[in-house]
């Protein structure tokens, strides 16, 4: 089963590695991954998605916890969440019949650029969406080149990951 999971960690130097290494050394897949930092600079939220049954996710919530770098983590898969994802795509105008903007009616795509017979695309939606875009310009025969920024997710309303300074000095995750 997919699971999105987002990570609150220490924005420091190697933080994404000793991530990155705990899948590793497990065996584990990421299939996308995002990181980046948070409304405080000290900290970074990192977003991915990897597969596997609940006992195995289960397992990779409670080592990530471990980590020296790891503030909290959450498992958004079940709680109610938004997912996004940005594209950056390049096509042929000329390759197909049907003009790009007849195939990007429906989705949130704009046109950043023209130059040399190509058009350079921003894409912003649901992965299901840009995977169904991407496959229309690919049965085209358009798709020349697609850069993919993986899930970015956040819970509605006040739960979600954030962290503050507690009154006594001491640092807490809240959700």
């Amino acid at each position: 089963m997919r699971h999105v999971i987002s990570v609150l960690m220490a924005n420091e130097a190697g933080a994404l590695v000793r991530v990155a290494g705990l899948f590793s050394q497990r065996g584990f897949n990421i299939e996308t991954l995002n990181v980046g930092p948070t409304e405080d600079a000290t900290m970074s939220r990192l977003t991915l998605v990897t597969s596997g049954t609940e006992d195995v996710i289960e397992q990779i919530n409670r080592q990530l916890l471990k980590l020296v770098d790891v503030i909290d983590v959450l498992d958004m898969t079940s709680d109610e969440h938004l997912e996004t994802e940005l594209a950056l795509i390049k096509v042929r105008r000329d390759a197909a019949a049907t003009p790009v903007a007849t195939l990007a009616e429906g989705f949130d795509v704009i046109q950043l650029s023209e130059d040399d017979g190509l058009t350079l695309l921003r894409f912003l939606g649901s992965g299901d969406d840009l995977n169904r875009f991407v496959a229309l310009l690919e049965d085209a025969g358009m798709l020349v080149e697609l850069a993919r920024s993986g899930a970015v997710t956040m819970t509605p309303g006040q739960g979600g990951l954030r962290y503050r300074a507690e009154s006594d000095g001491v640092n807490a995750a809240n959700l």
